[in-house]
């Protein structure tokens, strides 16, 4: 919604300027989305009238005029205008006059004529051109003001836009009165002067649906149509986004844009018998005021006589019942209609009109009165009339009702996390029109005003008291919460173990816990396996201490029948009997084993055969212990089973929790079987109760610095890989090996290791000095430790 800010300073007028002015509306809620001013700047122009006109005597269409500007001197100016005449008062450009689009005046001359200026019509000073010629001035303009104060041109358009919530600021009433809330400001009402009815005659009115509880009208006979409506409305509306009409419209859209009622003028004449206020008949039809014809629903509201439909109720009006210059006797109607009586209806038919906007948001219902005593008074003053009584037709009970909310000062201060006095929030209430009962200290029972339909429950109250508090003034803080949360940490386990395996492409296997005792004596030279008293069979006799003895007859028999890829894992037990004493000593100890034969992937078309090695093997174990968030390290095994050069063992908090690598060539050429992988890993070691946390990211850029090391072979990586994390400093975020080189240029019995330093600290940048720092240290640990030395690039 567009309103001139000159408008609405005569109805409040707070000593701050326009900037800080659409401030304040876009704090209260009302979106100022741009503040424009009502002309581009310009300068020098003031009123002038023109004394003589005389014709040029070089040029038909020019004519040679003397003008008087309020100075001594009187001007000759040549100007082209049609309607230039002697007497008229018009804008004069004087010499040196700047007007919009830097255009500057200068004197000069016209066909061999002297001209000291220009008269100016409405576009050289940014005004809309309504007539070609001069803009003409009323004949009480003062000679020689300035006339961007005569028209009131420093003035500027605030384009506002209002949420659904707020129908009651669709006018300069609403905003004045969120202006004078927060600026503790009294409000400025035009005075309001009531029309004595001088006739008797008057329109009977039936009203039969819910959706009009109130219709006001008043018949007013010989109004003067053709009167023309006076530069202050024509400028009010025009910087309001209104476009003229006829002196009738324009007032009742004044009124509207003024006071937020819609208002509506038939013709007296064009109306037949009683005026209903009803639905329609389905399929009734309307030509609108817009000329298109509309088939109309029975759940549009309509004005009828007894004859046709007259308008849309709260829409728009028929053409045929429409006032023109003919029109002498006008039916004034203001009403209050429902909003769910109006809503949706305007775009059924394509719509959109000032009347509906305002309806569909809820007009106040106690506006309709107040609205056609100020059209009544606008019209006597400008065209005239008799007017006859206001008749009306209520229904009470339709009326909207306005419910008490109880308040009370925990809820304010439990709502918004903050204090506010009780004396701030009992004016700030009283100020927004509620009616304030204190019952007692903190606790309020509040009447909201009649044109705040958004204020229902307390917690509406508590957004009021806030917004004129001020959004800037809420503390921040978080909420008080009486809770004692439960201590809690998440587990990995069984299921979630399984699903992860299943996911790296292995297969469930279950098997008994009863193995072949020449398998585990392979496996393991020195176990000494527990027989059973009672066996299933001869290759089932002894308890299993690994469930590798489970897991490789399994293999075995998918090999034997052409199943050339075999991946399997098995959770269950196996029993340690080593230093048992007795059948009670023995220990079971759940454990997880996975096998895996054959190539890295199935065979695809898009991925060549490859087989796997120690590196997959191992990236398969590390998935698992990060799905349970278990750090472990490795170490070389040495086991029998396993291959001495690609085992290793698992390692966490210096305590293997199991292996894994190739089984012994030795032992695959024993069993028949090619390169077979194995891990066995304790469950409980895996299936470990965690904590989640988080830790900040960082906002400031990773440095990254490579280092390049001569040291010998018999050093594992992860032990170099600890120190450098040990030494290199708190801001060392991880390093990693990216380089291993063995061969020329390196002396026998070294390599060759390139690892990635990555640093990056939480809250700044990190200087080249700190990183240097590091670097010297850590280089200087690793040559005190194990003698490495820099390689040369």
């Amino acid at each position: 919604m567009k309103i001139s800010e000159n408008w609405l300073r005569t109805w409040v007028n707070p000593a701050i300027d326009s900037e800080t002015l659409s401030n304040q509306l876009t704090m209260l809620g009302l979106e100022v989305d741009e503040i424009s001013p009502a002309a581009k700047p310009f300068t020098g122009v003031v009123v002038g009238e023109v004394l003589t006109v005389e014709q040029h005597p070089d040029a038909d269409r020019l004519r040679v005029t003397t003008v008087n500007i309020g100075t001594d001197e009187i001007l000759q100016i040549v100007c082209g205008a049609p309607n230039v005449r002697v007497g008229m008062k018009a804008p004069v450009a004087t010499i040196g006059a700047v007007l919009p689009g830097d255009f500057k005046i200068k004197k000069g001359k016209l066909r061999g004529m002297e001209s000291q200026g220009m008269l100016c019509g409405a576009s050289e000073i940014d005004l809309e051109d309504k007539i070609d010629g001069l803009l003409e001035l009323p004949d009480d303009a003062p000679v020689g003001v300035d006339i961007r104060e005569y028209l009131q041109l420093d003035d500027h358009v605030i384009d506002i836009s209002i949420t659904p919530n707020r129908g009651d600021c669709f006018s300069i009433r609403g905003i004045a009165r969120e202006v004078a809330v927060i600026n503790e400001i009294t409000m400025n009402e035009p005075a309001l002067k009531t029309v004595a009815a001088t006739l008797s005659d008057e329109k009977s009115l039936e009203v039969t649906t819910a959706g009009c509880p109130r219709y006001l009208g008043r018949l007013i006979k010989n109004v003067n149509t053709k009167a023309a409506t006076p530069d202050w409305m024509s400028q009010a509306l025009a910087r309001s986004g209104v476009r003229q009409h006829s002196i009738l419209v324009d007032i009742t859209n004044y009124v509207l844009m003024e006071l937020g009622q819609p208002l509506h003028a038939f013709d007296a004449a064009k109306i037949e018998g009683t005026i209903h206020i009803r639905q329609a008949v389905a399929n009734e039809s309307l030509i609108l005021l817009n000329d298109q014809e509309v088939k109309l629903a029975d759940d549009v509201m309509v004005i009828a006589d007894d004859a046709q439909v007259l308008a849309m109720a709260g829409i728009m009006g028929g053409a045929s019942s429409a006032v023109s210059d003919t029109t002498h006797d006008i039916f004034l109607e203001s009403a209050f209609f429902a909003p769910l009586a109006i809503a949706g209806r305007a775009r059924r038919y394509g719509l959109h009109t000032d009347a509906s906007q305002r309806y569909e948001r809820g007009v106040d219902f106690e506006l309709p009165l107040q609205a056609i005593h100020r059209a009544s008074q606008l019209i006597q003053e400008l065209a005239g009339g008799e007017f006859g009584p206001i008749t009306t037709a209520e229904n009470l009970e339709q009326l909207p009702k306005r419910e008490l909310i109880g308040l009370n000062q925990t809820q304010v201060d439990a709502l918004l996390g903050y204090h506010i006095d009780e004396e701030f929030i009992d004016a700030a209430l009283v100020r927004l029109g509620c009616q304030v009962e204190r019952l007692a200290a903190g606790i309020w029972s509040v009447l909201p005003p009649s044109h705040r339909y958004d204020l229902v429950i307390y917690q509406d109250l508590i957004e009021e008291i806030a917004r004129i508090h001020g959004y800037d003034n809420i503390q921040i803080s978080l909420p008080v919460l009486d809770v004692k949360f439960a201590a809690h940490a998440d587990q990995f386990e069984l299921p979630q173990l399984r699903q992860t395996l299943v996911d790296l492409g292995y297969q469930e296997a279950i098997s008994f816990s009863f193995a072949d005792e020449k398998l585990e004596k392979q496996l393991n030279p020195e176990v000494k396996p527990l027989r059973l008293a009672n066996p299933i069979s001869s290759d089932l006799a002894v308890m299993r201490s690994s469930l590798l003895s489970s897991l490789i007859p399994c293999v075995q028999y998918n090999l034997n029948r052409q199943q050339s890829r075999v991946r399997l894992f098995e959770v269950g037990l196996r029993f340690d009997y080593q230093n048992a004493a007795s059948i009670n000593d023995l220990k079971q100890i759940p454990t997880l084993a996975f096998i895996a034969v054959g190539s890295k992937h199935a065979e695809s078309w898009h991925a060549k055969a490859q087989a796997i090695d120690f590196f997959d093997l191992k990236g398969e174990v590390e998935t698992i212990l990060a799905a349970g968030r278990v750090e472990a390290t490795y170490v070389r095994s040495t086991r029998a089973w396993l291959h001495p050069g690609q085992s290793a063992e698992i390692m966490v908090d210096g305590k293997s929790i199991g292996y894994l690598g190739r089984l012994h060539p030795n032992l695959e050429d024993a069993l028949d079987l090619s390169a077979t992988w194995v891990a066995e890993l304790d469950q409980s070691a895996v299936l470990q109760t965690y904590v989640s946390s988080f830790t900040e990211l960082s906002r400031f850029p990773t440095v990254r610095r490579d280092i390049a090391l001569l040291i010998s072979d018999k050093i594992n990586v992860s032990e170099i890989q600890q120190l450098i994390g040990k030494t290199g400093g708190e801001f060392l975020g991880s390093t990693w090996l990216f380089d291993v080189y063995k061969g020329q240029g390196v002396e026998q019995g070294k390599r060759s290791l390139a690892f990635a330093l990555l640093w990056q600290h939480p809250t700044r940048t990190l200087e080249d000095a700190e990183i240097k720092t590091g670097m010297d240290h850590i280089i200087q640990v690793l040559e005190d430790t194990y003698q490495a030395t820099l390689r040369a690039s």
